[in-house]
């Protein structure tokens, strides 16, 4: 059954307002969605009119998130994927718009695992009770989200990411915000995946029980199975669009 792609970045990325935004925001989606592929050359006049001032500067603003690099005589080109910055909300948001490459997911999860499991365990050790009724109301949400009929999945994704977020909260507000925006564009590319949502919820009932339970190395433990069932996902994820594809042409 389709569910509804609510899920949307913050606004906390480059203003798109004036020319020298649209210049930043259009250049970054043609490099996001591969039309200016690593390696290539930007183009000189990247389709709207503007001064080599207003062009000089929005390509600083996109160097900054490590997608473009300067040089002498050779003009400015699209870095590697590996050089991108990944957690910054625009480059988020730009991948968000299209769909998520696997390669850019896998990336995703691997900071995810680097984070989320340390972060499990320390919410373990110093959550506050309000920070664990925020765990515990969002673990709930997404029970009664999946016994209403139908399932309401919307509900659903949007307390995970709640319950996600609380335990990041209760360690840094700042890295809360830092992996939120990595925490969308992963929810956005698997949430419709049959079968997601249910058989997550018990590794979800796992790490409240290790956070409640004040037991860091469980609740460590259990996010990083949770994780890692998310990277399984993404993997198997070009099969299932391609099975998708072919049914749609059938």
């Amino acid at each position: 059954m389709p569910r509804p792609a609510s899920l949307r970045l913050s606004e906390d990325g480059y203003p798109r307002g004036g020319l020298h935004g649209q210049i930043v925001h259009d250049i970054g989606r043609r490099i996001l969605s591969g039309e200016i592929p690593p390696g290539g050359l930007l183009p000189p006049h990247p389709g709207l009119r503007a001064s080599r001032t207003v062009l000089r500067e929005a390509i600083k603003v996109l160097a900054a998130k490590g997608l473009v690099e300067s040089r002498p005589k050779t003009g400015t080109r699209v870095r590697p994927p590996e050089s991108w910055n990944l957690l910054d909300p625009d480059v988020l948001a730009w991948q968000q718009e299209g769909m998520p490459q696997p390669a850019f997911l896998r990336k995703l999860t691997e900071v995810r695992l680097i984070v989320e499991p340390a972060a499990a365990e320390r919410a373990a050790l110093r959550a506050r009770p309000s920070e664990l009724a925020a765990l515990e109301g969002a673990f709930r949400e997404m029970s009664e989200a999946l016994v209403r009929s139908p399932v309401d999945y919307e509900a659903f994704d949007q307390a995970d990411i709640r319950f996600h977020r609380a335990i990041l909260q209760a360690c840094d507000e700042r890295m809360s915000a830092m992996v939120y925006s990595a925490l969308l564009v992963s929810f956005h590319a698997t949430s419709r995946l049959p079968g997601r949502a249910r058989a997550s919820l018990p590794r979800h009932r796992a790490i409240l029980e290790a956070i409640r339970g004040r037991q860091p190395r469980r609740a460590g433990a259990a996010m990083r199975r949770l994780v890692k069932s998310t990277a399984h996902e993404i993997e198997v994820l070009p099969r299932k669009r391609a099975r998708g594809g072919r049914r749609a042409a059938q």
